[in-house]
Order: structure tokens, then C-alpha cells, then sequence
């Protein structure tokens, strides 16, 4: 199958037929000034005005009551599942259908997966697959919730906004508040998203972004944690700053931390890119119309937000019909410069959570074989 009309229109918005990759940073505003204004401080390292002040942007973009800044997101995701009380044995309820760090962020601390299947609408961690396996395998204890098939405690629940796409959120709350389950929202990839008009990432106990350099907004390498809990706010700066307790001189460290904190040339960048999220969601959301409507006419399915929600669309899908549709599409676009790419492999693939419990995985099955990113840069 031939996707002549695709290719052309990709480059046609991109004003190229030169390599179009998937996602790429636009530095137009005062990126420059403010790294710049780093090195004259020499105040380039974890301590730092743009670290401070990057939080306070995110706690107000996120509309939580505190920010930390942390190395990347992956990081992130690692101290929150701690913030939230995962503790070596335990095990996480999340998604298969996600980029591995989520999945990795759980095992770092000891804990394991429980892969449970995604909603087909939002590609994401489904509420009814949740209750179902809480209904079949939960039980509630005076410590918690407890898995009956393993015998260990669930600590939390881990959904991620994929691709910036929100979850079933009001539904995902109340069953993880009925089974006394903390939430962890993985928004790596969804800042600028919302549901029913609140930030994606405010809505769990603790929520994290990413800034890798493909993200809406980069600092490079970078993440967030947010949360609404100021108390945990305070324990995640504590940890990710190696656990030191503030002193003029001495050093004492009252627990094992982490050296995860943002730089502050890191953070300049970040404020600097924050400032344009406003314009860059603007031109994705552009850009997203103008993919719909194309899509539209040649009978493929361009995914779009739900109602009640908005995406900040920062990779853009299409769903194929089925594998080999997929392949074809990929083998195609990418022989002509135009980078798209296969959504992720299902966590259970890989050798190391090969062995984790699942569910059926009938979404995230029928998902992994059709969803395709298409260049999605803010232009």
C-alpha cells in the first residue's frame, strides 16, 4: 500500500523533503539569555535562582501547591512511588502499553508491576480493568490493600497519560480511593493537558513531568514531581538533595537520598521554554486540526482528545487498521524521510517484567499493533 498523499502533506506542513524527525525543541525565546546568565553567576549547579524559579512556575502551571525539580523524569517517578510509601516487596498497579521508565521507576525500588490493560479510548490506564482485578485478587487488611495471588501489598497505582492523552481519572480516583490505594500520575508526557479543566498531574497524590529533549517543553534532561501535599513536597526536595540537613558547614544526612537534583543550567532553559507552553500547545493543537481533517478524507483514524478533556498533543497518532497496515505505513514514511514509529512494546515483552501478573491485555494488544506516531513538533 502506497501513502504518497501522506508523505507529500507531512511535507508540505513542514516545509521540507529533508529528514522530518518525530519531535524536536524550538528555542526561540530567552533560552540564551538566561543559560548565559548561568554561566555569569556561576551558579550553573543544583543550587540556583532558575531552579527556584522553575518550580514556582510548575507549581502554578500544574496548579499543585509545590514543585520539585529533579534530573529527568524517570528520577521522578523513582522518589514519588517512595513519597506515596512503595517500599521494597510491594507492587505497583500500572499500565503494560507505556515507555519503559514507568516500568523501571517501579523496580528501582523493589517493587513490582502488575500490568493491568488500558482503556481503548484514551490508551491508557483503564478504570475497569483496575476494579476487575482489585474484585478478583484484592483484599482489603488493616495495612493496605493486599494482593491474595502474591500475598504482597498493592502501594500504589501508577496510570500514565499516554502520549498526553488524560486517563478516566474520575473513575481511576474513586476505585483507587475505595481500595485505599495512592495514585502516582506518570504525566511525563501530558504537560498542558487537562481533565474537566484541571492539570493533568494534580490529581493523584504525587504527579511527575518530564523534559527530556523530544517533550513539549525540554531543559535538556530534566523532570517535576508535583503534589498538593506540602508535607511530601518537603520530603521529596529532602530526598533528592542526598538527604542533607541544612546546615552553614556540617554535613549530616539523615537517610539514604539521591543526588537527583536539577541543575540550575538545566533549569534556565526549563524557565525559558516554559514561558512559550502557551504558544507551543497552541500550534500542536494546530497542527493536530489540520492532521484530523487530512486523515479524515483518507479513511485513518487520527486520534483525538475525549470530551471533557484537553490533550496537548505532543506525539500525534494515527490508528491503522491492523499490523500489517502498520508496517507498511512505517516502512513507507520512514523510506521517505518522514520519521513516524511504532507505539511502544508491551512491558510483559521484555525479558526482566516477563514474569509479572497481568490481565488479558485485550486493548493494549489490539493498540500495540495498529497506533503509529507522526511528526508532531510545534511549527
Amino acid at each position: 500500500m502506497v501513502f504518497k498523499e501522506t508523505i507529500q502533506f507531512i511535507q508540505d506542513k513542514f516545509n521540507t523533503k529533508d529528514f522530518i524527525p518525530l519531535h524536536v525543541p524550538h528555542f526561540n525565546g530567552n533560552e540564551r539569555k538566561y543559560v548565559l546568565d548561568t554561566l555569569d553567576s556561576t551558579f550553573v549547579s543544583s543550587v540556583g535562582a532558575y531552579v527556584d524559579r522553575g518550580e514556582a512556575m510548575m507549581t502554578e502551571i500544574s496548579q499543585t501547591k509545590g514543585a520539585v525539580a529533579v534530573v529527568n523524569g524517570t528520577a521522578g517517578l523513582q522518589v514519588a512511588l517512595q513519597l506515596v510509601g512503595v517500599k521494597p516487596g510491594e507492587e505497583v498497579l500500572t499500565q503494560a502499553l507505556t515507555f519503559v521508565a514507568t516500568t523501571n521507576a517501579i523496580q528501582y525500588n523493589g517493587a513490582q508491576p502488575i500490568f493491568l490493560d488500558v482503556d481503548y479510548d484514551t490508551m491508557g490506564l483503564s478504570p475497569k480493568s483496575v476494579l476487575d482485578f482489585l474484585e478478583e485478587f484484592g483484599e482489603r487488611r488493616d495495612k493496605g490493600t493486599f494482593n491474595k495471588k502474591s500475598g504482597k501489598r498493592i502501594a500504589a497505582c501508577l496510570p500514565m497519560h499516554t502520549f498526553g492523552f488524560p486517563v478516566h481519572l474520575e473513575e481511576l480516583l474513586a476505585v483507587c480511593k475505595d481500595w485505599n490505594i495512592p495514585i502516582v500520575e506518570d504525566a511525563a508526557e501530558s504537560l498542558g493537558s487537562s481533565y474537566k479543566g484541571k492539570p493533568t498531574g494534580s490529581f493523584g497524590k504525587v504527579g511527575v513531568f518530564s523534559f527530556n529533549g523530544n517533550k513539549i517543553v525540554t531543559s535538556g534532561g530534566g523532570g517535576m514531581i508535583v503534589t498538593n501535599d506540602e508535607k511530601l513536597g518537603k520530603l521529596g526536595k529532602h530526598l533528592t538533595t542526598t538527604a542533607k540537613i541544612p546546615h552553614a558547614f556540617e554535613y549530616f544526612h539523615d537517610q539514604t537520598g539521591y543526588n537527583f537534583r536539577m541543575p540550575n543550567l538545566n533549569a534556565a532553559l526549563l524557565c525559558a521554554q516554559l514561558e512559550q507552553l502557551r504558544s507551543f500547545l497552541e500550534n500542536k493543537r494546530k497542527l493536530a486540526g489540520d492532521y484530523a481533517e487530512f486523515f479524515e478524507n483518507q479513511g485513518i483514524t487520527f486520534r483525538k482528545e475525549l470530551e471533557n478533556t484537553k490533550a496537548n498533543y505532543w506525539l500525534m497518532c494515527v490508528e491503522m487498521e491492523n499490523l500489517e497496515h502498520r508496517n507498511s505505513f512505517l516502512e513507507v514514511t520512514n523510506g521517505s524521510k518522514v520519521m513516524t514509529r511504532p507505539i511502544w512494546q508491551l512491558m510483559f515483552r521484555l525479558p526482566m517484567y516477563a514474569h509479572c501478573q497481568r490481565d488479558a491485555q485485550t486493548n493494549a494488544e489490539f493498540l500495540e499493533q495498529r497506533i503509529v506516531n507522526i511528526p508532531s513538533s510545534a511549527i
